[in-house]
């Protein structure tokens, strides 16, 4: 089964150990729950870091990514409930990508994900997506251990439409930045998949300068409409 949709929202956030009980406890009592009720959402699914930073992930999948630059979702950021606020407040990290997925070879769901952040050259868009799709992702899932792949590059005009809006306050990003979701059964083959065929090596040719950020997850919980 592919993602429910051509769009996903992905926050890394952190707290400090102190909070870390309410912000879980709030995660996945209310915000999942709170942002599956909206328009064009399907699912949401939070993970814990094993390695890399920050210590949280979530993503959400939805019909496409302009659905998060749309007058009902800049309304509930607009909205927060009390808990909302009372735990925002307490971030000690967040960062928020607005992803339009550009390749999507997911044909199931996994208990570990990694993570492939990197930012290639935007006037070698077309090749990298025949690149991905023809010679990276079909090694990936043909790896023991993975379930599927998908890429997504930030939209910028749809991740600084809260800003627009005056609803959140996070640094502008100036470079589009890609990300690799590479799915499967447990951390360390979603780890070593990622690490073979995502190098520097192999992206230099579609503008990738620095070595792209490399993190693996384990699912902590999910909800879907």
């Amino acid at each position: 089964m592919p993602l429910l949709g051509k769009g996903m929202l992905l926050t890394f956030t952190d707290v400090s150990a102190r909070d870390e009980r309410d912000y879980n406890e709030w995660y996945n009592r209310e915000h999942i729950d709170d942002r599956m009720n909206l328009p064009g959402f399907h699912r949401g699914r939070r993970y814990a870091a094993v390695r890399g930073t920050p210590r949280y992930l979530a993503t959400y999948e939805c019909d496409s990514v302009d659905v998060l630059g749309t007058p009902d979702y800049l309304q509930t950021l607009d909205n927060q409930t009390p808990w909302s606020q009372a735990v925002i407040a307490r971030f000690t990290h967040f960062k928020r990508l607005t992803l339009r997925i550009q390749v999507d070879q997911t044909h199931g769901v996994g208990a570990a994900l990694a993570t492939v952040r990197f930012v290639p050259d935007p006037r070698r868009r077309k090749a990298l997506v025949e690149f991905l799709s023809t010679q990276i992702l079909p090694k990936l899932i043909a790896r023991p251990g993975v379930v599927g792949a998908a890429v997504g590059e930030n939209d910028l005009e749809v991740m600084h439409a809260p800003l627009q809006d005056k609803s959140m306050d996070h640094p502008r990003a100036d470079e589009s930045e890609w990300v690799a979701l590479i799915e499967g059964a447990d951390v360390a083959a979603v780890g070593a998949a990622a690490r073979s065929l995502f190098t520097t090596t192999r992206l230099r040719s579609y503008g990738v300068e620095a070595a792209p950020a490399i993190s693996t997850w384990r699912f902590l919980f999910g909800n879907q409409r």
